[in-house]
């Protein structure tokens, strides 16, 4: 028996646990360049959100149509995610990747020196599709780079860290951007870090593809895709401008097309997603929870935001600030969850941390227009970011461990999707609620709190019955073999 035997079955008797597989020096490498570019997209959705007034005025956007600078990317990561992930697994996730940097260089340059709305609305568009691109090339590149359980866990742990930090980041950036240069820094700091993307990449990350081939199935492509593009236009223009015939015939026409999908999808044989996985309770609930952990956490960040410079009188700096306190706890949420996982399942995890996210949005119903709310609203939401974190790692550990190595790009494109899909409605969802609350026209300072407190505390009860829910149903299903 070698030395390194020895202490390894010495290590097992004593913990009765293996002990944790250290990562090589390539494996650290191709971490570090495959989070920092998923810190970098997740910062693309949410950079601009505080700059808007200042953009609408330079570029001359009207007040109804600069909601577009945000939602032409939610619809184009959210609509094209899947697809690209799809399409990793045939043509190999780091081309993808490379490709979708490339991508993004051009967009941030063209939205840098954009001089009219029509002009930033295709850099968002590009951005957009970059992003659909990159992230789940990304994330499959980190799932099968890393097939170790304990460093799986890590490193997806460490992945949703600078995605969710990446998002609250991106806000406080924006602020700091605006007030101190200019908001077209908001694009340009994009484009050295993408080329060095492009040039590292290569270098420390191994292709990584399929190994089964078949034909890309263009059907189910352009069902998903135009399906969600058609539900969350729908969504979206319902939570500005209320119910119309437009608005109700968009969510219709996405519900048709996406159950179209399914029945075109059980009877393909190269389906893009395989109905045997959608069937599964741990990528079925797990993507249903998404939707509600990153809706949540958006519409948080969005009424934050609205309470703290609208109710409050505040500047976009001190919102940024204010912010801050998610995005802290959010990176000890990553640092801490794949120890916690370690010793409560993330089937069960998933609900527990789902329902904490919720009870520690609740307070955000009892804010009041007095600036002393500030210290408990940043500790709330400190807790409830933790709570987050633990519920995407857990969400994206079920959700991807029970796909096969040929899936990945699929199983993180659909996880990913379900990300972004969650983050493009759940501001327009809970607007609706704000604005069914205040009406239309000039409001006050009450009437504007009384809307906040309804939105967040829909929010939130809606995390605590879904929370409950999945607990019920996932925390003792035992885990199935991978598809």
């Amino acid at each position: 028996m070698t030395t390194a035997t020895t202490a390894t079955t010495a290590t097992t008797a004593a913990t009765g646990q293996p002990p944790a597989t250290p990562m090589t020096g390539r494996q650290v490498s191709a971490l570090v360049v495959l989070l920092a570019s998923q810190f970098m997209m997740a910062a693309d959705f949410s950079v601009l959100n505080v700059a808007l007034p200042r953009v609408g005025v330079d570029l001359g956007f009207t007040a109804g149509n600069l909601q577009w600078i945000t939602t032409t990317f939610a619809l184009c990561a959210a609509g094209c995610t899947l697809v690209f992930g799809r399409v990793g697994d045939y043509l190999g996730r780091r081309r993808i990747f490379i490709a979708g940097m490339a991508v993004l260089a051009v967009a941030s340059l063209v939205g840098g020196i954009a001089t009219s709305p029509e002009l930033l609305l295709v850099a968002r568009t590009l951005q957009g599709l970059s992003t659909a691109a990159v992230t789940p090339a990304a994330l499959a590149l980190l799932t099968t780079a890393f097939t170790e359980p304990s460093l799986r866990n890590k490193a997806l742990g460490l992945n949703g860290v600078m995605m969710s930090s990446g998002f609250t980041v991106g806000a406080v950036l924006g602020g700091v951007l605006t007030d101190l240069l200019s908001w077209r820094w908001a694009f340009f700091i994009n484009i050295p870090v993408a080329i060095a993307a492009i040039v590292v990449v290569p270098l420390v990350v191994q292709e990584s593809k399929g190994e089964s081939r078949s034909r890309i199935d263009l059907p189910g492509a352009l069902l998903i895709t135009v399906g969600l593009f058609a539900g969350i236009y729908g969504i979206t223009r319902a939570g500005e401008d209320g119910l119309d015939a437009v608005s109700v015939g968009s969510m219709v026409a996405g519900l048709v097309l996406l159950g179209s999908f399914w029945s075109v999808e059980s009877r393909r044989a190269d389906a893009l997603v395989p109905v045997q996985v959608l069937r599964k309770p741990e990528v079925a609930f797990g993507n249903l929870a998404a939707l509600f952990i990153f809706g949540g956490e958006t519409a948080l960040i969005f009424f934050t935001g609205l309470y703290v410079q609208n109710v409050l009188g505040l500047s976009s700096l001190v919102t940024g600030l204010v912010l801050v306190g998610i995005g802290v706890g959010q990176i000890l949420g990553g640092l801490i969850g794949p120890r916690v996982l370690e010793r409560v399942p993330p089937r069960a995890m998933l609900g527990i941390a789902l329902l904490g996210q919720g009870l520690f949005m609740l307070p955000g119903i009892w804010m009041t227009a007095h600036t002393g709310w500030l210290v408990p609203l940043i500790a709330t939401q400190f807790v409830n970011a933790i709570f987050s974190m633990l519920a995407m790692l857990s969400f994206m550990v079920i959700s991807t461990s029970s796909v096969d190595t040929d899936m990945q790009g699929m199983a993180t494109g659909m996880a990913t999707q379900s990300q972004q899909v969650g983050m493009a409605i759940g501001i327009p969802l809970l607007s609706a609620v704000f604005t069914a609350s205040i009406g239309h026209g000039s409001v006050g300072v009450a009437e504007e709190l009384s809307g906040i407190h309804l939105a967040i505390g829909v929010a939130a009860f809606a995390q605590i019955a879904v929370g409950v829910l999945l607990w019920l149903a996932l925390r003792r299903r035992p885990r199935q073999q991978q598809v």
